[in-house]
């Protein structure tokens, strides 16, 4: 059994639930000191057990782990209809260090044009904004194919400053920026270093075009899912590109990915919502990092029963996902997994249970169990 699939697939089950949006959690409580003056805070935390193939110590028997996966306080304020801002922080179990996500400020120029400056999630796939706990379900990141959101930045983050807008009643959304791209490659272990290694200091530039056909998707922060609250079709299309945003000891090359994303959901299909997703990404490194470039895919289905047991609603799912990387010592990830989430309020409590089984090209596949939790207050 490879060793680093065994890491990356108990990472992946332990990162099931790892990562929150950015966005304010929907039950965080509000204090206001006047007109279009509040302060919004609240706090998140997502645990799991995961019990992964040949995971324990000895490399013969299956892990069992239970995890504080993430810890997060959130906290948003709007000074005036004009100026609003977010501070959010992670403790996660990857390394247990509290660090600042998002610090930003958002300036409302006209009712469809902002600008966002600070940290904060740049323009991307719709995976990487909406964030595990805003995925089709709770505590799901697409890392094998969305590789930005847990690999670069701050959790997906960077520092920099965007142009934010919508059209036609928010049926168009698009998001512009320019930000300091110096840590695309943070968790890769693929040995990069900081930009000053290399012969510029260059900005990265990101951007978003998103079309919704049916019901309109306003805001910046995205979502996976609207759990039955809307009818969604969309199509989004994104890019990201740096100049000598690649570098190793040896080599210093330019980085770009592009990806194309789709979701639909429908309410009322049958006794319940269907909802499908799917994503076409190129990641290119100017051949400094074989394993971090090559074409990824993604696909996923899910259905909501409305009928409640108990608290909540069940809602089975499916997914697939695989990165055809250019290296030539690890040509192809595949992960397929299914599961269901039981929805007790939408992000805000849901429990999700998945089997899941990855496989990388010259190693046997690796099979995981996890059951995971996340509340929002």
């Amino acid at each position: 059994m490879n060793l680093n699939l065994k890491k990356s697939v108990l990472r992946s089950a332990m990162l099931t639930a790892c990562s929150l949006s950015a966005l304010s959690a929907h039950a965080a409580g509000t204090i206001t000191f006047g007109e279009d003056k509040y302060v919004s805070i609240g706090f998140g935390t997502i645990g799991s057990y995961s019990s992964v193939e040949d995971g324990a110590a000895n490399g013969d028997d299956r892990s069992n782990d239970f995890s504080m996966n993430s810890a997060r306080i959130y906290i948003s304020g709007s000074l005036n209809k004009y100026i609003k801002g977010m501070l959010n922080t992670e403790s996660s179990g990857t390394g247990g260090a509290t660090e600042v996500i998002d610090a930003n400020v958002q300036l409302q120029i006209t009712d469809d044009i902002a600008i966002w400056a600070g940290r904060f999630l740049s323009p991307s796939d719709r995976a990487n904004m909406a964030g595990p706990y805003y995925s089709m379900g709770g505590g799901y990141w697409a890392n094998v194919a969305s590789r930005y959101g847990w690999n670069g930045g701050t959790i997906g983050r960077d520092e920099g400053v965007a142009i934010v807008g919508s059209a036609m009643d928010s049926h168009i959304g698009y998001s512009f920026g320019l930000f300091e791209g110096d840590k695309i490659f943070r968790f890769s272990g693929v040995g990069a270093l900081s930009e000053t290694a290399g012969d510029k200091d260059k900005l990265m530039y990101a951007g978003r075009l998103q079309f919704d056909l049916w019901d309109a998707e306003p805001g910046y922060y995205g979502t996976g899912n609207y759990f039955g609250a809307k009818d969604i079709l969309a199509i989004g299309i994104a890019g990201r590109q740096k100049t000598d945003g690649a570098v190793s000891a040896i080599d210093v090359g330019d980085y770009s990915s592009y990806s194309v994303d789709f979701l639909l959901e429908k309410k009322d299909v049958g006794p319940g919502t269907f909802s499908a997703e799917a994503a076409y990404y190129d990641y290119d490194t100017d051949d400094v990092f074989l394993s971090e470039q090559g074409k990824a895919y993604s696909a996923g289905v899910a259905y909501l029963f409305n009928s409640k047991v108990g608290w909540g609603q069940f809602m089975p799912f499916a997914r697939y996902q695989k990165f055809d990387s250019d290296a030539a010592t690890a040509d192809t990830t595949k992960k397929y997994e299914i599961g269901t989430n039981y929805v007790i309020e939408p992000y805000n409590a849901t429990i999700t249970a998945a089997y899941s089984d990855t496989k990388v090209t010259g190693s046997s596949s690796v099979n995981a169990i996890t059951v995971a939790m996340q509340f929002q207050f």
